[in-house]
């Protein structure tokens, strides 16, 4: 059994270590997100329930001690950023008056496309629009370091990784909005942060569209026979369609932005629909939780974990 984010991981390093080698030198990685990309952010969150910061979390990270990932081990940000010869960007709140001359993270567990999204007074995350104002903050540092034509040459060879819109999907029945109304206004919402973000200087953008997040166990947990909701599968689809061509927008629009773009939705069908061919036997149950599909309760020092889980770091390297 291996836990859904490091199959994720997996195929997200492949992907763009194909597209962007060491031989590229790539400076820094500033990257932008939700908990699959998360290096720590939201244990300085002080009132926020959405927390990684104990075990079981880190049971398999060097000295299997828990950061603050939402993972058994290291995530993609860690292993994206070792295929490029960079250290892993810090939390952005571990020192939030860095220059980050080699990069830094705005990750946020549940974090989304919205301000709105996670918000309420147990679940403080940074949303995106946040993570821009953090970026921005970096930016002036870093212009003032380096100067304006230094600094702009520094961050057009940097990645700006962005991970992020599943929370927004799964909070949809909140909105009051029809499925095409939602999708639409998250693809302009990310629209305004990309133009924004191309601003002040980002060049190179690594976009990664959203999984069938319905057939993740939390998901399936709200079926008593288990299976996928397809309501929100269906949004997944339809979001990632306006992803594509958003990004292709944005690439007729400014002819020296690049950028990759990750099937992640094939990518996890064919796992899910195949899982013997990667070699894995379970895809319906979480590795750490209570409950039935370990989803009824997140994974806390008191819930179970699967102890034949694949370490993400020995299955990269195998």
């Amino acid at each position: 059994m291996a836990n859904f984010s490091c199959f994720f991981l997996f195929f997200l390093v492949l992907y763009f270590a194909n597209s962007y080698s060491k031989a590229q030198s790539v400076p820094a990685m500033y990257v932008f997100g939700d908990s699959l990309v998360d290096v720590g952010n939201n244990k300085y969150l002080a009132l926020s329930a959405l927390q990684a910061d104990f075990p079981h979390n880190g049971v398999d990270y060097p000295g299997g001690i828990a950061t603050g990932r939402f993972s058994n081990g290291k995530n993609s940000a860690d292993f994206l950023a070792e295929k490029l010869g960079l250290s892993t960007a810090p939390p952005y709140l571990s020192q939030p008056n860095d220059v980050f001359m080699k990069g830094v993270s705005f990750a946020s567990g549940g974090a989304g496309i919205f301000n709105t999204t996670n918000e309420d007074v147990l679940k403080q995350t940074i949303p995106l629009p946040v993570q821009l104002g953090y970026f921005s903050l970096v930016h002036q540092r870093l212009v003032k370091k380096l100067g304006t034509a230094n600094a702009q040459e520094h961050l057009s060879k940097s990645l700006f990784p962005v991970v992020i819109g599943s929370n927004d999907l799964i909070n949809f029945s909140k909105s009051g909005n029809s499925p095409q109304q939602f999708v639409n206004h998250m693809v302009s919402s990310l629209k305004e942060v990309l133009k924004r973000l191309y601003g002040l200087g980002a060049r190179k953008f690594l976009a990664v569209g959203t999984a069938p997040i319905g057939c993740a166990p939390k998901q399936r947990f709200q079926s008593t026979s288990n299976e996928c909701n397809e309501e929100v599968n269906s949004l997944s689809k339809k979001y990632n369609i306006g992803l594509q061509t958003m990004l292709q927008e944005l690439k007729s629009e400014h002819k020296d932005l690049h950028y990759s773009y990750l099937d992640a939705y094939s990518i996890f069908t064919n796992f899910i629909d195949n899982p013997a061919t990667y070699g894995f036997n379970e895809t319906k149950v979480a590795c750490c939780g209570l409950g039935r599909l370990r989803a009824a309760l997140p994974c806390t020092p008191v819930s179970d974990y699967c102890s034949n889980r694949i370490h993400c770091k020995e299955w990269m390297r195998s």
